[in-house]
């Protein structure tokens, strides 16, 4: 993997620029010795690892913004990080740049129950958000598996979804205004707390962007009223093959759950294992399916749902019968990554999504990978909108295994694209999928990408390395112009 040269102008600044952010910043705001940059050295997908040449940890959106500010006119790279959740190395640093830790932008600011929304800043936790609502009767839906941990801000940079983004959406589909600092420092705000905005959607390109076109400082969230009864159920099956043509039985009914999620044998061992949520060890393939709402309702689709099971050759149901067991059923699919971690020294975590007719035939295949590669894995997914998690199982100190696993994975993705899905569900590209995007997208339509880049940060300074396997200059693209509502690139040809 290969990451920008390094700049030996932006090194050389490096006294300069920490005189000049601890003009602004306190001084140990401003993290410089080389012991406390190893902490920042990598996020989730630790097989990347490259320490910043700064890290600062502002405390307000004005802070930022003069960070920014500094860093556009000496030229320095800059790199956003939240709670550093990210499985793609979203938030890997580089050697020659100044990396911006959010995590003291942790206040709710307000929550507005009448409104049905909340404003917090970027780096207060997912979970945060509902526990703060719950007294009320309120929660926030998305709920990613790293809920304890990750922050709004890089849920947004990555449009994160979670087990019950099937019913509810992912993040893009939760958040109603944002404001975010670009590149030059100027501070801008989207959206706010109308159900709708005038003008382009701004916030829709900014979530899921990936850090690579403004650092975002406050969100403002929709929360939804808890439901009146939800239930879950517990379905085993002898095959995941079995259990994929279930979903696409209930999918397919019309009946759209709350979560829907699958496990096959490893993951349901080890999950046990590590919580005893009351899986059943026995089965191959194991489906969670919630389905919430008024008790009538919920108790009318458990029904049809067991019906559905049972013709797809369910071995045995288990329905919750309190809220304590429902979240024990749910405690052990969202601890699936921590417990798969227990049985392998090492495990890459993939993040690809298709059209949920492949499953099948999917899974199938990456059964065959694993032979082919002599690498077990462990599938943990939303099965409702085909967002596959394989967790390919290494030992990066067996020389040769990490680099067998990465190209596990990248087979996985490939197949992924080449059965109607995408390169990434909810974990983004990062530096993971880079060089993948090819297989996916022309190179026209990354043209046309990095010039949504250019028309936010022309100097390319932030999050440099991230998504595009190939940066154009900026000038070799042409500027996009707007007049009259009309977008036009000056030096393409017209037609």
């Amino acid at each position: 993997m290969e990451m920008p040269s390094l700049d030996p102008e932006a090194l050389a600044r490096r006294p300069e620029l920490i005189r000049a952010l601890r003009h602004f910043l306190p001084p140990e705001h401003v993290i410089a010795d080389q012991a406390s940059l190893r902490a920042y050295e990598c996020d989730g997908l630790t097989a990347y690892k490259q320490k910043p040449m700064l890290v600062a940890l502002p405390e307000t959106t004005q802070q930022v913004s003069q960070i920014l500010r500094v860093c556009s006119d000496l030229g320095v790279k800059i790199v956003p990080r939240g709670a550093g959740t990210s499985l793609s190395g979203g938030a890997l640093p580089v050697a020659d740049g100044v990396m911006i830790g959010l995590a003291k932008f942790n206040q709710i600011l307000e929550i507005d129950y009448h409104n049905r929304c909340a404003v917090v800043q970027s780096g207060v936790t997912n979970l945060a958000i509902s526990e703060a609502v719950r007294s009320h009767g309120f929660y926030y839906a998305p709920d990613p598996s790293s809920q304890i941990a990750c922050t709004i801000g890089g849920n947004v940079a990555e449009n994160s979804g979670g087990v019950h983004c099937l019913k509810y959406g992912l993040t893009t589909h939760n958040i109603l205004g944002l404001e975010c600092v670009i590149p030059d420092g100027r501070v801008i705000r989207l959206g706010g707390k109308a159900l709708d905005s005038a003008g382009y959607d701004l916030i829709g390109v900014l979530t899921g962007s990936e850090g690579l076109l403004a650092v975002i400082t406050e969100v403002t969230v929709r929360i939804l009223p808890k439901p009146e009864t939800a239930r879950a159920m517990l379905i085993g099956f002898s095959s995941s093959e079995a259990s994929g043509n279930c979903v696409a039985s209930i999918i397919g009914a019309g009946i759209i759950p709350a979560g829907m999620e699958m496990m096959d044998r490893p993951a349901i061992n080890a999950a046990e294992d590590f919580v005893s949520a009351g899986y059943p060890r026995e089965s191959e393939a194991l489906l969670i399916v919630e389905l919430d709402g008024p008790k009538i309702e919920v108790d009318f689709l458990i029904s049809r749902v067991e019906k559905l099971a049972a013709e797809a050759g369910a071995d045995t149901v288990r329905i919750s019968n309190s809220d304590e067991e429902r979240e024990m059923f749910w405690k052990g699919r969202k601890s699936a990554f921590p417990a798969v971690g227990r049985i392998s020294p090492d495990y890459y975590c993939m993040d690809g999504t298709i059209p949920r007719k492949a499953l099948p035939r999917v899974l199938s295949a990456i059964m065959g990978m694993s032979k082919k590669y002599g690498l077990s894995v462990a599938n943990v997914f939303h099965a409702g909108d085909g967002n596959l998690h394989p967790l390919i199982l290494f030992d990066a100190n067996v020389p040769g295994q990490l680099e067998r696993a990465e190209d596990f994975g990248s087979e996985i993705l490939r197949l992924c694209v080449e059965v109607g899905g995408v390169l990434t569900g909810e974990h983004g590209v990062g530096v993971e999928k880079r060089d993948l995007m090819g297989v996916m997208f022309s190179d026209d339509d990354l043209k046309q990408q990095q010039r949504v880049k250019c028309a936010f940060d022309p100097l390319q300074l932030l999050n440099p390395g991230k998504v595009f396997p190939v940066l154009h200059r900026c000038a070799e693209l042409g500027r996009m112009h707007i007049h009259d509502g009309k977008v036009t690139f000056p030096e393409l040809p017209r037609f």
